[in-house]
């Protein structure tokens, strides 16, 4: 399917929303600058930006978790301030979390109805026209679900249509989604998209915030760019691409493609995980019997929806987590399950949680990055700040850290400038083997442009590299082979030059034939969704 099939088929006109002059900050902090944005009844409007632009600010005031300090906001032509979000609600504003705010042990109807119960007699609720009428809505918008099931059991595609049904129980026309495909497989993406048009075509109004351009693409009408607190622009969707919105975001040019060549040369294998069995933190099998190679020279990344065993087998790669079976090698050597052992062993580890686990927020940069590099920063048996402050300085421009200089608490940095320190400590060191943990989350577009030549460099250096991330199209970019894990198995190894975001699409869902086929028909291909890509 095209990408003009693929976007909203109303002609809207009306402007049903405008805001004019926004201004909002928080103490010395300046989070929106005379934001100016209208819009259109009917439409799909995207809002883009960098991470910390101002998107889910601006929504939230809108939607009145946020009071603004300064500005004008018109709702279908009259002025409005919100002083809660039940003012918005009953304006007719629904807005969908990124992080859902459903209560797992109610079922789908109780959740959809929670603060609007229909009553009878005796002040007592009545479920029976509860359930009903969550039957009926999600007839009417196509998004039909079991009233009676429980939230809980419910996989990640259909607990979000419980949230979009929420909002629509309370008559909402205008709907704000807010990084709504950040927990989605491709397949239950493209379920999505199809919600929002038909729910455009039906007259209502969608807001939709992302960061991932394709999807922006694909599925918007119109799209506005936020920097800095600032609407930079607002763009027609008809001739506009990648290149000119991640442009008008950074406000330079940036290269969106990972610069890479077919892997060349590669050589033996690096880590070796052998039958690998490591229990969740809740007793649960989260990693299950899972193997894998990653070889010298080459990139392999690891797709799945979050939660499929991921963060446990990156923990006992790194020595974090303890094994309960199998086996992890690096560069042949046992690992014996503690990260001082690990790093012994060659590895080079970008976790994802920077300010709990990477780096000590609080401390300057030359301490972050001496961190793990004794040897190199001393002189006898003590530190010497003098090495280690020389040394700090050197990686802090080879690495292009911008912010402050060594002096400067980590904390004070940008994500991406965070992101920067644990790589540049890191990769600093006699690695052969790197494991990077959602190395562009929370990053700006022009620092992942800067991390992936660094990942790439490392690979054609003759290093292996090992990529977690939840960004498919992360994935797809950077790797040589991806492994899709689905309920703690490697369900896939595939050439990345062999495959599409549909076949990926359908091993993260469950939905392949060889991935737990007995558990797929029930959990992740429900009533009403299909295992088709994302189209555009």
């Amino acid at each position: 399917m095209s990408q003009a099939q693929t976007k909203s088929r109303s002609t809207p006109a009306e402007d049903i929303l405008a805001l004019e002059g926004i201004n909002k900050t928080f103490g010395d902090l300046v989070a929106i600058e005379n934001a100016t944005l209208t819009v259109r009844k009917g439409e799909i409007h995207a809002l883009v930006g960098e991470n910390g632009a101002g998107k889910s600010t601006l929504m939230n005031i809108l939607y009145g978790i946020h009071a603004r300090d300064g500005g004008d906001m018109r709702l279908r032509g009259q002025n409005v301030r919100f002083n809660g979000p039940a003012e918005a609600i009953r304006a007719g504003i629904g807005m969908v979390h990124q992080h859902f705010k459903l209560s797992p042990s109610f079922t789908v109807a109780e959740n959809i109805i929670l603060g609007s119960e229909p009553m009878k007699g005796a002040g007592r609720v009545d479920f029976a026209r509860a359930e009903a009428e969550t039957r009926e809505l999600g007839r009417r918008f196509d998004l039909e679900l079991d009233p009676k099931a429980i939230v809980a059991k419910l996989p990640v595609g259909l607990r979000q249509r419980v949230e979009i049904l929420k909002a629509l129980y309370r008559s909402a026309d205008i709907l704000i989604l807010d990084e709504p495909t950040a927990v989605l497989t491709p397949n239950e993406t493209r379920e999505l998209f199809n919600t929002m048009r038909s729910l455009a075509a039906s007259g209502c109004t969608i807001i939709f915030i992302s960061h991932k351009l394709r999807e922006v693409l694909a599925v918007s009408d119109r799209i506005s760019v936020m920097r800095r607190g600032k609407i930079m622009r607002t763009f027609d969707n008809d001739n506009v691409t990648a290149q000119d919105v991640a442009n008008e975001m950074v406000g330079r040019s940036v290269l969106l493609r990972v610069d890479k060549s077919a892997a060349r040369d590669i050589g033996k294998p690096v880590l070796e995980v052998r039958n690998l069995v490591a229990v969740g933190d809740r007793g649960e099998r989260a990693v299950d019997e899972l193997s894998l190679v990653v070889r010298a020279g080459e990139i392999v990344g690891v797709a799945g929806v979050q939660g499929n065993g991921q963060d446990e087998l990156v923990e006992c790669i790194a020595g974090l987590r303890r094994a309960a079976e199998g086996t992890v090698l690096i560069d042949g050597i046992a690992d014996s399950a503690d990260p001082r052992s690990a790093r012994e062993s060659g590895l080079a580890y970008i976790p994802a949680d920077r300010g709990g686990l990477g780096l000590s927020l609080e401390s300057p940069l030359w301490e972050n990055l001496s961190i793990g590099h004794l040897p190199a920063v001393s002189k006898g048996p003590f530190l010497s700040a003098r090495r280690a402050q020389a040394r700090a300085g050197k990686l802090i421009e080879a690495y292009d850290v911008r912010g402050g200089g060594m002096f400067a608490p980590a904390g004070s940095l940008s994500g991406g400038n965070q992101q920067k320190i644990q790589i540049a400590r890191e990769l600093s060191r006699e690695a052969r083997l790197i494991v990077a943990e959602q190395p562009s989350q929370g990053v700006d577009i022009g620092a992942i442009e800067s991390i992936h030549k660094i990942l790439v460099a490392m690979r054609n250096a003759g290093k292996a590299v090992l990529v977690i991330s939840a960004d498919l199209d992360e994935v797809m970019a950077l790797s040589d082979r991806i492994i899709v894990m689905y309920r703690g198995r490697a369900v896939a190894d595939l050439a990345s030059d062999e495959t599409s975001y549909e076949e990926i699409g359908r091993y993260m869902g469950g939905l392949h034939e060889d991935a737990h086929p007995d558990q797929a028909a029930t959990e992740s291909q429900p009533a009403g969704q299909t295992a088709n890509g994302i189209d555009g």
